[in-house]
């Protein structure tokens, strides 16, 4: 498509969930400096990312390397539309994703926000052993239907705002289990269980998030250049004391997705939207979103 009109745009990064083996990797084929961001990220993890990537069908899915994975793919991907002249107006990230929107915000740097990863993905995969959970997906389930099936849980709360009728819970397994059940007892349209290695964005994560906090609070945090939209707080934000506190929060609270992107729109109305990663997971979640959406993926855009 023609690129013109996207000069200023708004970038949503995804998070975990948008992965498959081999992403991004063709580009390097036409664009070979862009492995200087592999290069870089396998220095810091300790092993080859891009072999992950390209060759590793189980550990692209594992939350260890998928984290990693996911992060590079979208950064490489931003770095080609900034050299096309496609610059952010505002940012904002699901869930992992934040942290890219962070790096494009001028927040924090390339290396310390896969540091932080590095951690995150680490200290969330162990507290998915310690404390097995699951997620799952509602589909078309009313307010009063979900109050129902979480009040019905021993540990089972919302999880991620993604769009007016999706929903996803988060809980221990016995909870999502019951709630399985549930959902067909009293009508829910639909439950679907996610593939995930562990109950995330509920206190199921609390070990991971005091890990997390620790090599957040060492990080300088610098003001953001442009307004990044963050998962608790779903407000244009560009304060770096605040949004570090955000991020802090992030790991036990619930992805605002919804609110993220309304305010998206209504404070840069007339911009369009580029999903800046792996796949059309939040392309779709905007479509039903927004009255009419202006959402485009990253293989729509010409290089």
């Amino acid at each position: 498509m023609n690129n013109k009109g996207l000069e200023r745009s708004l970038f949503i990064f995804p998070g975990q969930g948008s992965q498959s083996l081999g992403m991004g990797t063709k580009l390097l084929d036409k664009f070979p400096k862009l492995k200087t961001f592999y290069d870089v990220g396998s220095e810091i993890l300790g092993y080859d990312i891009l072999d992950v990537i390209r060759n590793d069908g189980k550990k692209i899915n594992e939350t260890l390397y998928t984290q990693p994975s996911i992060f590079i793919d979208s950064l490489v991907k931003e770095s080609l539309l900034l050299a096309n002249n496609i610059f952010p107006n505002a940012v904002a990230g699901h869930s992992l994703g934040e942290y890219s929107a962070l790096v494009s915000a001028n927040v924090i740097d390339f290396e310390d926000a896969l540091r932080i990863i590095k951690v995150r993905s680490y200290e969330m995969q162990n507290a998915g052993i310690e404390n097995p959970g699951k997620m799952l997906a509602l589909i078309g389930a009313t307010h009063k239907q979900i109050k129902k099936i979480c009040d019905q849980g021993k540990i089972l709360v919302i999880a991620n705002y993604n769009s007016y009728d999706q929903v996803v819970l988060s809980g221990d397994k016995d909870s999502i289990e019951k709630a399985i059940i549930n959902c067909n007892e009293i009508g829910v349209r639909r439950a679907i269980p996610l593939k995930t290695s562990g109950a995330f964005h509920s206190p199921l994560m609390s070990s991971a998030s005091k890990k997390v906090k620790e090599i957040i609070d060492s990080i300088k945090f610098n003001d953001a250049t442009i307004p990044i939209y963050q998962n608790t707080n779903p407000v244009g934000e560009k304060i770096g004391g605040k949004i570090k506190q955000n991020l802090i929060n992030q790991i036990e609270n619930p992805v605002q997705w919804v609110s993220t992107i309304n305010n998206m729109e209504k404070d840069n109305s007339n911009l369009d939207f580029i999903e800046v990663g792996n796949g059309k997971v939040l392309t779709k979640l905007n479509d039903k979103i927004l009255k009419k959406s202006k959402t485009l993926t990253f293989n729509m855009i010409n290089f």
